[in-house]
C-alpha cells in the first residue's frame, strides 16, 4: 500500500534551531519522493485539516530543547479533544481531532521530535542540531519505507 504522505516541518526560522521542523521538511521535498508531499510552515494552523484529510500519513516534524530530551523521538500520534482553536498555533494531536471531525478522516500520524540546542535569534543551525537532522531524516525515510510496505495502516 503507498498511499500519501505528508510530511509538515514547523517552528520559527529565525530563532536558530526552532527551525529545525522546518528544515527536514526542506530536505524531504528536495528528494522529490513518489507519493510524499512535504510542508515547511511556521505553525501549525486550523487551515491545514483539509490537506492531512487526503493524507494516508502525516508526520510532523518540531524541535524541542535539549533539556527535554537529547534523543530524536518518534511518536505515534492519536487526535485528542482539546480545543484547537485556542490560539494562534495548534498542536498535532488538535489538528489530527480536526482534521477527524471535518473529514471523517485520520491519517496515521507520527510526531518526529528534534532537540536543538540554541534558540536565540539566527537563522543557521547548530552543529549539534545538523546532526540531528540528519537522524530524523532516517528515521522518517523509515516511517516511510513501512508504510509503503504496508506495515500500519490508517485509523
Amino acid at each position: 500500500m503507498n498511499g500519501n504522505v505528508l510530511v509538515i516541518g514547523y517552528g520559527n526560522d529565525l530563532r536558530s534551531d526552532d527551525a529545525i521542523g522546518q528544515q527536514v521538511a526542506e530536505k524531504i521535498a528536495s528528494k522529490n519522493l513518489p507519493n510524499v508531499k512535504s510542508l515547511s510552515i511556521h505553525q501549525l494552523t486550523p487551515e491545514l485539516a483539509e490537506t492531512l484529510a487526503s493524507a494516508d500519513l502525516v508526520i510532523f516534524v518540531d524541535a524541542c530543547l535539549t533539556s527535554e530530551s537529547y534523543d530524536v523521538q518518534v511518536k505515534s500520534l492519536l487526535p485528542t479533544a482539546t480545543n484547537f482553536l485556542a490560539g494562534h498555533t495548534g498542536d498535532p494531536q488538535a489538528l489530527l481531532a480536526l482534521t477527524k471531525a471535518i473529514y471523517g478522516h485520520c491519517p496515521q500520524a507520527w510526531w518526529v521530535i528534534v532537540p536543538g540546542e540554541n534558540f536565540e535569534l539566527g537563522d543557521r543551525l547548530s552543529p549539534i542540531a545538523e546532526n540531528r537532522v540528519a537522524i530524523a531524516l532516517e528515521k522518517i525515510a523509515d516511517l516511510i519505507q513501512k508504510r509503503q510496505q504496508g506495515l500500519f495502516t490508517s485509523l
